[in-house]
């Protein structure tokens, strides 16, 4: 029954799946995605196309996901870009990309943070859970790719350490903001991210999702397919 209802899910997808541009040409994958595509659609649409499998941690190390790099050579790595990128009063930026000053508001947790020093870079869905959801099976350079994902505003985000640190390796299943009302924003770009690039959910986490997102309007999303 799974079985059916996943093939006629991702049936679904691909049927939605428009360029990304006119030039591009996606490469197609044996399931119906094709990376350099956008797909848009219900929140819960999107939720209810992720495969549901176990996950499996075997193997996992922090340093498979090679970050924070410097893709376009300008001298400021991904961090940096994220931090320029979401502050609400710019920081300085000094020698080698280096930031101070500016202010920054970290919705996890509700505040207002001064200074770059006391932010960590989120990665939306932890590096951990992508192994567990399909990154063990990826290239070096496709790991590289997703730790350092400016592609989608919703990959990273600037949030305080102590919220960061508290979620750890968590989904949602174990772990939601402790603003209550930043959930519904946090969980439809948990189910954007991993349509993103392809990754699973376990039945908790889909568990998790669904009754989260029963309480939240069924926006549509919009992801560019990674891979």
């Amino acid at each position: 029954m799974r079985f059916a209802r996943t093939a006629a899910l991702t049936a679904a997808l691909a049927a939605l799946l428009v360029p990304a541009t006119a030039h591009a040409t996606p490469v197609a994958d044996p399931t119906g995605r094709a990376a350099g595509q956008t797909v848009t659609l219900p929140v819960r649409d999107a939720l209810a196309a992720l495969p549901v499998r176990d996950e499996d941690r075997t193997g996992y190390e922090r340093t498979a996901f090679k970050h924070w790099v410097d893709a376009d050579k300008d001298g400021c790595n991904t961090r940096a870009e994220v931090l320029k990128a979401e502050a609400v009063t710019a920081p300085e930026q000094g020698a080698n990309c280096r930031l101070s000053g500016g202010r920054w508001y970290s919705p996890y947790d509700d505040r207002y943070i001064a200074g770059p020093s006391g932010l960590d870079i989120d990665h939306l869905v932890p590096l951990a859970e992508a192994w567990d959801s399909g990154a063990s099976a990826w290239s070096a350079a496709q790991r590289q790719a997703y730790a350092n994902d400016l592609g989608d505003e919703r990959a990273l985000i600037a949030v305080s350490a102590a919220s960061n640190r508290s979620k750890a390796d968590q989904d949602p299943a174990t772990w939601l903001p402790p603003t209550v009302g930043y959930r519904c924003q946090y969980v439809t770009d948990w189910v954007a991210d991993k349509t993103r690039w392809d990754l699973s959910i376990d039945r908790g986490e889909e568990i998790a999702l669904s009754q989260t997102l029963s309480r939240c309007p069924n926006a549509p999303v919009t992801v560019a397919l990674a891979r």
